[in-house]
C-alpha cells in the first residue's frame, strides 16, 4: 500500500522503538474506536468509507487504497452503502474508467449523525483524562496529522 512512498531502512534502534510503540498504539486505537461502535447501525468500514466520500466524490480506488483493501471489495462495500441509499456511484468526467462516490443526502444525514454520536462516545472517554493529559493529546495531534499527509 505504501508503494508511492520511498522506503528508507533505519537501523536507529530509537526510531525503530518509537515506530513499534507508535504502530502499537495506533493499532489499540482502532481496536478501542471499533468497540466503541459495537451498536453503532453503520459500521467502522462504511463510517470510513462515508467520510472520505463526505468532502467531495471520491474514486472507488481511492476508497480501496485509503481501507487497503482491494478495488472489488471496496465495491462490494460501496453496493451495500448505495442499496442502503447512503452513497451513489457515477462516471468521473475525467475518466470514464473511473467510478466516483458520493453521499446522497440521506448518506449525509446518517454519517453527520453517526460522527456526533461517535465524538459524544470519545469526548467521555477524554474527560477521563486529566487537564494536563489532554493538553498532550492535543498538542500530539498535529504531528500524528503531518504523518498523515506524507503517504
Amino acid at each position: 500500500m505504501l508503494g508511492y512512498l520511498t522506503m528508507t531502512s533505519s537501523t536507529d534502534p530509537q526510531l525503530l522503538a518509537l515506530a513499534q510503540s507508535f504502530r502499537t498504539t495506533l493499532r489499540h486505537a482502532v481496536y478501542l474506536s471499533r468497540s466503541m461502535d459495537g451498536e453503532a447501525e453503520i459500521t467502522t468500514t462504511q463510517m470510513s468509507t462515508l467520510s472520505m466520500a463526505a468532502e467531495q466524490p471520491i474514486r472507488v480506488s481511492r476508497v480501496a487504497a485509503n481501507l487497503g483493501i482491494r478495488v472489488p471489495s471496496a465495491t462490494e462495500q460501496i453496493i451495500k452503502l448505495e442499496q442502503a441509499g447512503l452513497v451513489s456511484r457515477g462516471q468521473d468526467p475525467t475518466d470514464s474508467r473511473a467510478v466516483l462516490v458520493q453521499l446522497t443526502e440521506r448518506g449525509r444525514s446518517a454519517w453527520e449523525d453517526a460522527s456526533r454520536l461517535r465524538n459524544e462516545r470519545v469526548a467521555t472517554l477524554l474527560a477521563q483524562l486529566d487537564d494536563d493529559d489532554r493538553a498532550r493529546l492535543a498538542a500530539a495531534l498535529p504531528v500524528i496529522e503531518k504523518l498523515n499527509h506524507v503517504v
